[in-house]
């Protein structure tokens, strides 16, 4: 029981002194510096300089008399305090380190990732970073993988836009569903995701392949910026054929299919990027 407690003290910054000191005086309290060296077993040398130590980090006091006495911080104040000073540590280091997140070499690099769950794992990441808005393309497929991070993300003022290839619920978002996910799937020979934050940072990529699955996580803005913008201009394209579909089709054919001929490099018209 007390090597326990002694390796929690040492886990909360005490020292092996300090941390034997403290627990004789929560033991028994008030004691003069040589009762506690006594009932410790902290040198007679050493407890002066420990009991001062502990006394100016607030974790014991001291009544000054003829004979100092020391008392301890009671256990559960002491556990108190330790977590509001981590705390206040951490928010701190988010404060100052934050500078370093974006750094100018981050922004010139395009970084390989291989593997679908280490794609949304990044893509988990990014989510949590997010300040203003998310930008996603993704199947429903791999939706409920991020589902939570989204939400958590939304909850926080984030405005999350999500363009679905099938049927995604997501009462936290705005979602755009696709009505040909299914022969885009075909279409693609898989799935892709493409993601897009605060309009500095993306992934984007294909995980519809286990581990052989790739994407490119960058905030180049060369990258950034078309790949966010295209993203926008497909919510642009989603909204003007749900207003204007017949007209639209009449002059394209049904779901645009003259226009996909036209730009097509493939008598078949699916895309070939996987072979």
């Amino acid at each position: 029981m007390k090597n326990n407690l002694l390796k929690i003290l040492k886990n909360l910054n005490f020292t092996e002194y300090e941390s034997k000191a403290y627990l004789a005086l929560l033991e028994e309290s008030p004691l003069t510096g040589y009762a506690v060296a006594k009932k410790s077993g902290v040198p007679r040398s050493k407890i002066y300089e420990v009991l001062e130590s502990l006394v100016i980090r607030g974790d014991i006091f001291v009544s000054y008399g003829s004979t100092p006495q020391y008392i301890p911080v009671p256990a559960k104040e002491l556990i108190k305090n330790r977590r509001l000073k981590a705390e206040e540590t951490f928010e701190q280091a988010e404060k100052y380190f934050k500078k370093f997140e974006r750094s100018a070499n981050d922004r010139e690099n395009i970084w390989n990732i291989t593997g679908r769950s280490e794609i949304l794992d990044k893509v988990k990441a990014c989510i949590l970073s997010a300040q203003k808005r998310i930008l996603l393309e993704i199947w429903k497929e791999d939706f409920k993988e991020i589902e939570s991070e989204l939400k958590q993300a939304a909850q926080t003022g984030v405005i999350v836009t999500i363009i679905a290839y099938g049927d995604i619920e997501a009462d936290f978002a705005n979602v755009y569903l696709h009505d040909r996910s299914r022969e885009i799937t075909e279409e693609y020979d898989g799935r892709w995701l493409v993601f897009s934050v605060d309009d500095s940072e993306v992934v984007a990529g294909i995980v519809s392949h286990g581990k052989d699955s790739r994407a490119a996580w960058t905030m180049h803005v060369g990258l950034v910026m078309p790949i966010t913008e295209v993203m926008i201009h497909d919510l642009y394209l989603m909204e003007i054929m749900e207003k204007h579909r017949d007209v639209l089709e009449e002059s394209f054919g049904e779901n645009l299919i003259s226009l996909r001929r036209k730009f097509s490099i493939h008598p078949d018209l699916k895309k070939h990027y996987m072979k």
